[in-house]
């Protein structure tokens, strides 16, 4: 049954293509009773441009469960014309305060990798903060350039359909396919155990990120380089946490289920700086 929450938005994913639906962006907050939610499918080129959220902002969404999807957070959207923002993003006042508020009001950030695995794969959550004990590296890796055809090709059906309503325009603007980030990007990081893991980072900012840089340089070389500068020299300057969620594939069994949809990284308070 549908019910209108409201959402605190931490997380938005770079966009994916699925046969099922067309683009995609997983989306993932904390709901107004402090508890996480994951709001996937949410095609973010179909909400109308006032409604192209931010990260760290309320939002308002008719929302019910996502009986398809197992993950005990995922809800779906039911009407996308009643999506409305609430106000403008939580700034970084007193070191991000407002916003720390209302991430850890009521859940913990995660030390242990094995413990949240397990409680993934139990299916108690898919959706957690988690600091990683020690940062040893910050890999990036070549990848496909180029959306797989089978894809493109349920989009240009789904285009095809759509033709026969709407104007040639007002197709190519509701299909347009969101460029492939043509490298992975990953933390490797040792937990508080010493085990050390490396977890990819799907961030919409870290792909928005990387084409910025290569807008500016004409270089994809130079463009890693500066989302290494950010993403390592300067994270690690900060009180770095991960958000992490399984992926609906991996759900349940794997031996890591968990991909990094989102970096926090409010400033070190000054006990923390002197150590």
């Amino acid at each position: 049954m549908s019910e209108t929450r409201k959402v605190f938005i931490t997380v938005k994913t770079y966009p994916t293509l699925s046969k099922s639906y067309d683009e995609l962006v997983c989306t993932a907050g904390i709901l107004d009773d402090g508890s996480w939610i994951r709001v996937y499918p949410l095609p973010f080129r179909k909400l109308d441009y006032e409604n192209r959220y931010q990260k760290y902002q309320w939002m308002e969404l008719p929302i019910e469960r996502n009986l398809a999807d197992p993950r005990p957070e995922s809800f779906k959207v039911t009407d996308l014309s009643k999506v409305k923002l609430i106000g403008t993003p939580i700034g970084t006042e007193q070191g991000w305060l407002a916003r720390k508020e209302i991430i850890f009001a009521k859940n913990k950030a995660y030390t242990n990798l094995e413990a949240l695995i397990k409680l993934a794969n139990d299916n108690h959550l898919s959706l957690a903060t988690f600091k990683p004990t020690r940062l040893l590296d910050f890999v990036v890796e070549e990848t496909e350039r180029e959306w797989g055809a089978e894809h493109l090709e349920t989009l240009k059906q789904k285009a095809n359909q759509l033709s026969l309503f709407q104007t040639e325009d007002e197709v190519r603007k509701e299909f347009a396919v969101v460029d492939k980030l043509p490298y992975k990007f990953s933390y490797r990081f040792c937990d508080d155990t010493g085990k050390e893991s490396t977890l990819m980072i799907e961030d919409w900012e870290i792909g928005a990120l990387y084409w910025n840089c290569l807008q500016r340089s004409g270089s994809e070389e130079a463009a890693i380089e500066q989302v290494k500068q950010k993403y390592w020299d300067t994270f690690l300057k900060n009180d770095l946490h991960l958000f992490l969620g399984t992926t609906r594939q991996f759900h349940g069994w794997a031996k890591n289920p968990f991909v990094i949809i989102g970096v926090f990284y409010p400033p070190l308070d000054q006990q923390q700086a002197l150590f």
